[in-house]
C-alpha cells in the first residue's frame, strides 16, 4: 500500500500553498507521483518534498517542466514566481512578509468583483476552477489576489473564505492583542461564549460556514486569553469550551470543503478533549473523525475510526449509535452491502433506547438523520433510484431554517437522479442546490455538483441539462 499523502494546509506557508496546488493538478491529470517524476526526469523524493511543502523549488526550469506536463498553462510557474518575489522582499526589507502568495489573473480569469467576504486580505479562498479540458480543480488562493484579479460571486460563494487553518496566533499578534479579562463580562465569560457558540451554530445552517469561521477563530483566541488568569473549575470549563469550539471550527471547514483544515481542527479538539477528561466529548470527536473520513471517501480510515469511536463510547449509548451510523457509510464505500445494511439496522433499533441518553452530543440523531446516511450508502452502492427517493423524503421532512442541509440533500438527490438515468430531474434539482451553494458557500454542496456536472455530460444537449451546466459553469472560476 502506498504512503498516504501528507495533509496540507495551504495558508500555513507559501511552500504548502505551492504543494497543495501541485497536488490538485497532479490528481486532476491522473498522474502518480512516481509517474510524474519519471516524465519530468526528476527524483521522486524531490517532487514529493515539493508536494509535501517541505521543500520549495529552487529552479524555474524545473517548475516549467512540471507545469507543462500537467497542462497547468503557467499557473504553477506564476505561483512559483510570486512566492520567490515574496522571499526576495523578505531578504531585502529585513522583516517577514505577511502576504500570502497569489495566482494572478493571467493564470485564472475570474469574472466580476467579490464583496463582503472576510475581515482579512490574507485569508484564503478555495476556488473551484474549470480547466480548459473541462475538469475542475480546487485552487487555494488568497483573498487579496482575488479582489485584485476580480472573482465571480459564484466562485467565491462556492467555497467561501477559509481563514488560516493551521497557524495559531503568533507571538507578535498576541502581544498586539490586549489581554481578555473575566471581569469584562456581565455573567461569566464561559456563559457568554457558550451563548455565542449556540448562536453561531444556529446561523451556520441558515447562512453557511464562511460567515462564522472568523468569529469562531476569534473566540478560540479569547478563550486562550481567559485561561491565562483562570484557575481551578473555571480553567477546566474554559478548556472544555475551547475543545467544543475547535470541533465546531472543524465542522465549518468541512462544510467549506477544506478537508485539510477540518482535519487539523479535529486533531486539536481530540488532543484538548483528553486534557478535559470528558469521555463523551472525546468519543464524539472520534466519531466526527469517522464522519470526515467518509466525506473524504477514505476507504481505509472511515470504518476503523468509527469502530474506535464505538469502543470509546459508553456501551449502548447515543454516541455509539452515531459512530455506528458513520461505520455504515464506510462499509458502503468499500462495497460491503451486507455490513452496511446491518449497521444501519442496528442504529434504527437503538433509536428509542438512546433517546433518553443525557449526553449533549449527537442529539440530532433521529430517524431522518439515519435515513439520509442510508441514502448515501445506497448511492455509492449503485442503488441510485432508492437513494433519490430517500433523499427526496428527507428534504420534505426538513424543518424551517435548515437551508444549508437542504442544499446538501438536494445536491445528493440530484446525483442520485442522474445515476438512475433521469437527467431532467437531476438538472432541475441540481439548480436548486446551486442556489443554496451560492447563498451559503457550502463546499460540500459544490463538490456534489461537480460530480453531477460530470455525470450529466451524456445528456448535455437536453435543454434542462444545458441550463444547469451553464449556470454551474458561471459559478466557477475559469482558466484564462
Amino acid at each position: 500500500m502506498g504512503q498516504r499523502p501528507k495533509a496540507l494546509t495551504p495558508d500555513q506557508s507559501p511552500a504548502h500553498r505551492f504543494g497543495y496546488t501541485l497536488r490538485e493538478f497532479r490528481d486532476a491529470r491522473r498522474y502518480s507521483l512516481r509517474g510524474l517524476a519519471k516524465e519530468a526526469f526528476m527524483s521522486h523524493s524531490k517532487l514529493q518534498k515539493w508536494e509535501d511543502g517541505t521543500r520549495f523549488p529552487k529552479h524555474r526550469q524545473e517548475v516549467e517542466v512540471v507545469d507543462s506536463l500537467l497542462h497547468a498553462d503557467g499557473l504553477l510557474v506564476d505561483l512559483w514566481e510570486r512566492i520567490r518575489s515574496d522571499v526576495s522582499a523578505v531578504s531585502t526589507s529585513g522583516h517577514v512578509s505577511v502576504s500570502a502568495p497569489h495566482v494572478s489573473k493571467a493564470s485564472i480569469g475570474l469574472a466580476s468583483a467579490a464583496s463582503q467576504q472576510a475581515a482579512s486580505d490574507h485569508e484564503g479562498i478555495f476556488v473551484p476552477a474549470r480547466l480548459r479540458d473541462g475538469s475542475v480543480v480546487f485552487v487555494a488562493l488568497d483573498r487579496r489576489a482575488l479582489l485584485r484579479g476580480g472573482v465571480g460571486l459564484g466562485a467565491a460563494a462556492a467555497f467561501g473564505v477559509a481563514t488560516p487553518a493551521a497557524a495559531d496566533t503568533g507571538v507578535v499578534e498576541s502581544l498586539k492583542r490586549p489581554a481578555r479579562s473575566a471581569a469584562a463580562y456581565s455573567g461569566t465569560p464561559v456563559e457568554h461564549l457558550k451563548l455565542a457558540r449556540r448562536l453561531l451554530i444556529d446561523n451556520d445552517n441558515l447562512l453557511g460556514p464562511r460567515h462564522a469561521i472568523a468569529a469562531v477563530r476569534e473566540h478560540i483566541d479569547a478563550i486562550k486569553d481567559l485561561r491565562r488568569e483562570a484557575k481551578g473549575v473555571d480553567r477546566q470549563a474554559l478548556m472544555e469550551l475551547q475543545t467544543q469550539y475547535a470541533e465546531f471550527a472543524s465542522w465549518l471547514y468541512q462544510d467549506l470543503g477544506d478537508f485539510e483544515s477540518a482535519e487539523f481542527w479535529l486533531d486539536r479538539a481530540f488532543q484538548w478533549s483528553h486534557t478535559v477528561g470528558d469521555g463523551d466529548l472525546t468519543s464524539y470527536v472520534m466519531a466526527r473523525k469517522a464522519q470526515l473520513a467518509g466525506d473524504k471517501r477514505d476507504l481505509v480510515d472511515v470504518v476503523d475510526l468509527a469502530e474506535a469511536a464505538q469502543r470509546m463510547a459508553r456501551p449502548r449509548s447515543r454516541l455509539a449509535a452515531v459512530a455506528r451510523t458513520y461505520e455504515s457509510y464506510g462499509h458502503a464505500l468499500r462495497g460491503e452491502t451486507t455490513e452496511s445494511e446491518r449497521a444501519i439496522d442496528d442504529v434504527r433499533t437503538a433509536l428509542d433506547r438512546v433517546s433518553s441518553d443525557p449526553t449533549p452530543w449527537g442529539v440530532w440523531l433521529n430517524e431522518q438523520y439515519v435515513e439520509v446516511h442510508r441514502a448515501q450508502g445506497l448511492e455509492v452502492l449503485g442503488r441510485h433510484a432508492e437513494a433519490a427517493e430517500v433523499f427526496t423524503n428527507a428534504i420534505t421532512a426538513l424543518p424551517e431554517g435548515f437551508h444549508r442541509d437542504r442544499g446538501v440533500y438536494l445536491a445528493r438527490a440530484a446525483v442520485a437522479h442522474a445515476g438512475a438515468g433521469s437527467p431532467e430531474q437531476a438538472a432541475a434539482v441540481g439548480l436548486q442546490a446551486l442556489t443554496v451553494a451560492k447563498d451559503t458557500g457550502s463546499g460540500r454542496i459544490m463538490r456534489e455538483l461537480v460530480c453531477l456536472d460530470r455525470s450529466l455530460v451524456p445528456w448535455q444537449r437536453q435543454p434542462e441539462v444545458s441550463a444547469f451546466r451553464e449556470n454551474f459553469d458561471a459559478a466557477l472560476a475559469h482558466e484564462a
